[in-house]
């Protein structure tokens, strides 16, 4: 059940100069805001204000040891927030703008509130590659936290009419600008000890950061309370179960497909036909709310490679099927 919160009349605003001010005024007054960013679309409020903050774990339903990640405009802003060892300066040159958030130790003066960051010592940071998300942080000239813009454990949404299904009458505005382009959350990176750890797969792959380090990320326990975003066991659930690495749709079960795997069944979706991964995670929520509205008890999923963009897919999956496997 839905935690009791009182309805909200929710604009539904354009990407353009009116638009964005309009976004950008409610943010300032301490209000919820639905933005596109190139990975999914985020919920904003002022990550400074506790009970700005406050709002999205309501609005959410989200548990309060979550922490968010701060979104911000540059580099620069984002180095009065986190203290950047010399790696994590490397990986914020090398994937700034862009779909990576930092987990670095909190700097001080920062002005990240501690509601935003769970209690933590640490602060989650991004600077995100669209041009919208940077045109609002720009114009508000806060660090805005936006987790994605659905309710805690639904499917993230990739395009405005997603985030209209979880969250119209219990935020402030929605601004539409079409679909998202990566369709998975950032990755996430923990740069706090000796070796920067993987805590979450996402938008740039293993491969990539570790090119850039010159040496393998640290694994990661997912035991204890989650320290970035994203952590939980049980995360991106649809209602129905789902049947990992399947070899094909039985009776009764939607699927789930990957590269044509399935063939002659009904109620399926290929997440990339011609086996692209990128095509496939920029798919992957859309078509696992579509499949899940067909009231199936039950989707079956195609093997999918672990490769690049494989194991952000992967994780995400892994993580809507815990608890709820067929």
């Amino acid at each position: 059940m839905l935690a009791e919160q009182t309805r909200r009349t929710t604009l539904h605003l354009g990407p353009d100069p009116a638009g964005l001010a309009e976004a950008a005024r409610l943010l300032c007054a301490g209000g919820l805001v639905a933005f596109p960013t190139e990975t999914v679309y985020g919920l904003g409020a002022d990550a400074t204000s506790d009970v700005a903050v406050a709002g999205i774990y309501a609005a959410k339903c989200r548990p309060a040891f979550n922490p968010l990640i701060a979104h911000l405009e540059n580099h620069a802003a984002a180095a009065a927030q986190g203290v950047f060892t010399p790696e994590a300066a490397a990986l914020a040159e090398a994937f700034w703008p862009g779909p990576l958030t930092l987990v670095l130790p909190l700097a001080p003066g920062a002005t990240v509130c501690e509601l935003a960051r769970a209690g933590l010592a640490s602060v989650a940071l991004r600077v995100p590659a669209h041009r919208v998300a940077q045109d609002l942080i720009a114009a508000t000239r806060l660090p805005l936290a936006a987790p994605s813009a659905n309710l805690s454990g639904h499917v993230s949404p990739v395009n405005a009419a997603h985030v209209r299904e979880d969250l119209d009458g219990r935020i402030d505005a929605i601004i539409d600008a079409g679909g998202t382009q990566v369709g998975v959350e950032s990755t996430i990176v923990a740069c706090l000890g000796v070796t920067p750890q993987l805590l979450r797969p996402g938008g740039i792959s293993r491969a990539a950061i570790e090119a850039v380090l010159g040496r393998p990320l640290a694994a990661h326990s997912e035991h204890g309370a989650p320290r970035a975003p994203g952590m939980l066991a049980s995360h991106y659930a649809p209602r129905a179960r789902l049947r990992l690495d399947a070899a094909s749709v039985q009776e009764g079960e939607a699927g789930l497909d990957f590269a044509g795997q399935f063939e002659n069944a009904a109620r399926v979706l290929d997440l990339s036909p011609r086996g692209d991964l990128t095509e496939a995670a920029a798919n992957l929520f859309a078509y696992l709310r579509a499949l899940d509205r067909e009231d199936q008890a039950a989707i079956a999923v195609a093997p999918i490679p672990t490769t690049s963009l494989g194991e952000a897919i992967n994780d995400r999956l892994r993580r809507a099927a815990r608890g709820r496997r067929a």
